[in-house]
């Protein structure tokens, strides 16, 4: 009886020391699991915004989005603070000349002006490369009816960093229309042209240089700088057409301190501009920069 009843003590021993074993090695066992899934969790937890970068998430987003942001809206800023920040350091005087505001700025300059566009994309294409080449901007004297025939290449004259001008919506002579009727060429071209870049024209130039006081007026009541020209190419005229080189010595013959130059969008100016930009180069002038003109003519 004794030794049954020792027998029993001893198994039932063996059973809960085995039980005891097996419940330390689950204990053992769960342990690096649960912390596996932690950190699962955790990583899954860092990397969904890390990839959707969606807001709310109470992440920031990722360094390598931050970067690209980084890199991105500076240049579209500085893009735009280079455009604000050019400082108004000429002025038009009353012959339509450009001057300086003070001695600090040269005296030796021009304003580059085509008139009659926007007509075809080859020709704005050479005439922008061209300035590039030059370092140069110009003021892009726009029709109407043609912006609203090509948009796409009023863009491409923005986008290229160039000038665009309002040279009414018709080109036709403006004294000869009632003043509300000219007021409208003149309005109904800022709002095409607002429409299409998202900035309306501050320069007006009648077609054939003709206009009036109510037509000034109208120019300044919508914010622009009325001119005609100091410096006709002829470019326009039967004389010059298809001959490259009277272009380039007519605006020469007629070259002075400030000149504001008259040329269109026409093949034989295209070909012309490369040489007459270098001949005015080495005579020792510079291209203004049109927005540093100041919008009231003194």
């Amino acid at each position: 009886m004794f030794r049954h009843t020792a027998a029993l003590i001893i198994a039932a021993s063996l059973l809960l020391s085995a039980c005891g074993t097996a419940e330390e090695k689950t204990s053992d066992n769960s342990t690096p699991a649960g912390e596996s899934t932690t950190k699962v969790q955790e990583e899954q937890g860092n990397s969904n915004p890390t990839e959707t970068g969606e807001p709310g998430t109470g992440v920031p987003e990722p360094s390598t989005e931050d970067s690209t942001v980084t890199e991105e809206e500076p240049e579209s800023s500085e893009k735009v603070s280079t455009e604000e920040k050019v400082e108004k350091t000429y002025h038009m005087n009353e012959n339509y000349y450009i001057k300086p505001n003070d001695e600090a700025s040269p005296s030796k300059v021009v304003l580059l002006t085509f008139d009659d566009g926007p007509k075809e994309e080859k020709m704005i294409t050479s005439l922008i490369d061209t300035l590039d080449k030059h370092n140069a901007k110009a003021i892009f004297f726009v029709n109407g009816y043609r912006v609203k025939s090509h948009p796409e290449l009023l863009k491409l004259i923005h986008e290229r960093g160039q000038i665009v001008g309002n040279h009414a919506w018709d080109h036709e002579d403006l004294k000869k229309m009632s003043n509300a009727e000219a007021a409208k060429q003149v309005t109904d071209v800022q709002k095409i042209v607002k429409d299409t870049i998202g900035e309306e024209p501050q320069f007006f130039r009648p077609p054939f240089g003709s206009g009036n006081d109510a037509l000034k007026s109208a120019v300044k009541k919508n914010g622009m700088l009325y001119m005609t020209w100091s410096n006709g190419s002829l470019d326009w005229d039967k004389s010059t057409k298809d001959k490259p080189e009277k272009v380039i010595q007519n605006v020469l013959d007629q070259l002075n301190p400030g000149s504001n130059i008259l040329m269109h969008e026409l093949p034989w100016t295209v070909e012309a501009l490369d040489e007459l930009l270098t001949k005015l180069e080495k005579k020792g002038y510079s291209f203004v920069d049109p927005r540093a003109i100041e919008l009231e003519a003194r």
